[in-house]
């Protein structure tokens, strides 16, 4: 897994790494179980358009190169960097989210992207990776008495907040509830106390009922068709049904690769973004569902390993928060699709058809991997060198 630490540890102790000893850091093996994870994604877009690479396997093939670089460049910058231009990140992020709300693209009943020719932006995407780095900023070096203020904690309830919100109105329920809980992650590993997370979950669960009234009708559909399925299994309960048929025809080892007839006979919808684990596991099975989420497992393990070999304060909640991040994504998506949760359109990540989550994913490993590559370097509050 991870390279072993050192065995002359002054070479990494001193403030300043060279390109050399920062191309010698990087973590291959991280960068191996990623490319498989994508491979996966490429065989079964592939599988989706019927045995074509158009149109959607090219395209996500020409999207990875294009992360994994983007990952190596992000990797090689000093992560004092990334902590003092935080902020700057956070209000790019946030600008992007207010121009969504006035020129935004609408697509499928939602106001989500940003036209640019030759992508359609997706800022949401972008703040999960803002949002992360300038919390992780707020609370680096923050003392225990600090963090015990409730005063103390307002800025990042209103930095979490605020882009929740734009996004909830896009509407975007899943990115929005993705936004709190990786935030809520990183104020646990901040070390807010137990106490404060009970009162936020009470007083939440005393709002759902005004919440709901602000719930567009759609969404209260699909949380009621999530309570009872079988009410209306022809239209706003088509595509779970039609998950749970396709993921149990699957069985224990499938159906075989491009032989899953829920999907080849398009009777699961959106089978190459949030259901293409759907498709998946009916032509692999149990058994290859198993395997794919085992990838997913080793990758979190890399994630968390590497927070907890960080020196410094910001470079541990990075790598917790997009590890964090990542888990939700993939949790909530196989969660959905098997019906536990109600679709809230979360994509799985690195293999579901899309541009701007696979390439922000793909940054936020890269701040993962710089973490690690500067993991003996100390960090002041202000993102300088050691005090």
């Amino acid at each position: 897994m991870l390279r072993p630490l050192p065995r002359t540890p002054s070479r990494l102790n001193r403030t300043e790494m060279s390109m050399r000893d920062k191309i010698w850091q990087i973590n291959w093996s991280l960068i191996a179980v990623l490319t498989a994870i994508a491979g996966v994604g490429f065989a079964t877009l592939y599988s989706a358009a019927q045995g074509s690479i158009e149109p959607w396997a090219f395209k996500q093939m020409i999207r990875f190169a294009i992360g994994i670089g983007l990952m190596i460049s992000v990797a090689m910058i000093d992560l004092r960097f990334w902590m003092r231009h935080a902020y700057t990140f956070y209000a790019i992020a946030f600008v992007l989210l207010v121009l969504v709300e006035l020129k935004g693209t609408i697509g499928m009943g939602a106001q989500r992207w940003i036209d640019l020719g030759f992508i359609q932006l997706q800022p949401s995407e972008i703040m999960k990776i803002a949002l992360i780095l300038s919390l992780a900023r707020y609370f680096h070096g923050a003392g225990q008495q600090e963090i015990g203020r409730p005063l103390f904690l307002i800025p990042p309830l209103i930095m979490v907040f605020t882009p929740a919100i734009l996004v909830l109105k896009q509407p975007d329920l899943g990115t929005a509830m993705m936004l709190v809980m990786s935030s809520g992650a990183l104020f646990f590993m901040a070390g807010v106390r137990m106490w404060k997370f009970v009162v936020v979950i009470a007083g939440a669960g005393a709002a759902v009922p005004v919440a709901w009234q602000f719930l567009r009708e759609y969404q209260k559909k699909r949380v009621l068709i999530f309570m009872n399925p079988e009410d209306d299994p022809l239209g706003a309960g088509y595509h779970i049904t039609q998950s749970k048929i396709a993921l149990g025809s699957g069985g224990v080892f499938g159906k075989g690769y491009m032989m899953g007839t829920q999907s080849r006979l398009n009777f699961l919808p959106e089978k190459q973004t949030d259901f293409i684990f759907t498709m998946f596991a009916e032509e692999w099975g149990m058994m290859g569902g198993l395997v794919l989420l085992g990838l997913y497992a080793l990758l979190l393990a890399y994630g968390y390993a590497i927070a907890i070999r960080c020196r410094s304060q910001f470079g541990r909640l990075v790598a917790h928060g997009i590890a964090t991040t990542f888990f939700l994504y993939f949790f909530i998506n196989t969660a959905m699709v098997m019906g536990l949760v109600p679709v809230v359109g979360v994509p799985l990540p690195l293999i579901s058809y899309g541009g701007t989550a696979m390439l922000s994913l793909l940054v936020g490993w890269g701040l993962v991997m710089s973490a690690y590559i500067h993991r003996d370097i100390p960090i002041s509050r202000r993102g300088m060198g050691e005090d």
